[in-house]
């Protein structure tokens, strides 16, 4: 059965797209099959993996809402073992309509509709990554319901923290009310500049924190990293030598070490 993790932090700008595509892909490249979910209506990961709305009839919004099952919204991509549900535009206005079904309808429960979808596929894959958008609302709290654990990716700049005990609580809320197994995968500290002090006093402060709760792995801010998206393929496909190749290889070797696989 999959493993599924969702990547959240509310917090924009931390890489959280990025690793979502490119831990997918270097799960794949591992030889695990792996499923990514676009759950952000800006639909990054979807482009990033080199999709466009024209290549798809059906979406994540569609699947959550009711429209359609779940396979048949499954895309697989050209790069090994990776699959991905796409997002588009559609998902942004889920709050509203999943308030509004809550008072037509009070067996409707907004936070699981992902959770049961889900159930139907998850002896398909090996690792089911989540790409969450940069809030709390109806669709990360739905990610949340659904996962085995969470990846919070953190960037290595000042107000690094900032915004982390809210969704904390928000991890302990869902602990204790919709999913008592959900855990912390772990936390990966992303964008270093490692010319720079600050991104050095960051990582002993989140380490300090968090513990052995923080990834080995450091994803270092390079421009090859930046560029992969706008040619529509992860680092280990548009640089294969790239140090960001290596840190999410390194980062996939390490999901697969802690989940024992």
């Amino acid at each position: 059965m999959a493993k599924v993790i969702s990547l959240v932090n509310q917090k924009g700008g931390v890489g959280k797209t990025t690793t979502s595509i490119n831990l997918a892909a270097a799960l794949g490249k591992e030889g695990k099959k792996v499923l990514l979910i676009d759950l952000d209506p800006q639909g990054n990961a979807t482009t990033g993996l080199g999709l466009n709305s024209n290549d798809f009839n059906n979406d994540i919004y569609g699947v959550i809402s009711g429209a359609y099952s779940i396979e048949q919204a499954i895309i697989k991509t050209k790069f090994d073992n990776l699959a991905v549900i796409p997002s588009t535009l559609n998902l942004a206005g889920i709050d509203i309509e999943f308030v509004k079904r809550m008072l037509e309808d009070k067996e409707f429960h907004q936070n699981e509709q992902l959770k049961n979808a889900i159930k139907d596929i998850k002896h398909i894959f090996d690792y089911i990554i989540i790409d969450c958008q940069p809030s709390l609302g109806v669709g990360t709290m739905n990610a949340l319901v659904a996962s085995d654990s969470v990846i919070i990716p953190v960037q290595c700049e000042f107000f690094a923290l900032e915004g982390i005990t809210l969704l904390l609580n928000s991890i302990i809320m869902v602990q204790s009310s919709m999913n008592p197994n959900l855990r912390i995968e772990g936390v990966l500290l992303t964008m270093l500049d490692g010319r720079t002090n600050i991104g050095l006093e960051v990582i002993e402060e989140i380490r300090k924190y968090f513990k052995d709760k923080v990834f080995n792995t450091i994803i270092p801010r390079l421009v090859r990293l930046v560029e992969a998206p706008s040619h529509g393929k992860p680092i280990n496909e548009y640089d294969p030598t790239s140090r960001a190749t290596e840190a999410y290889r390194n980062l996939a070797k390490e999901v697969i070490s802690r989940n024992g696989d």
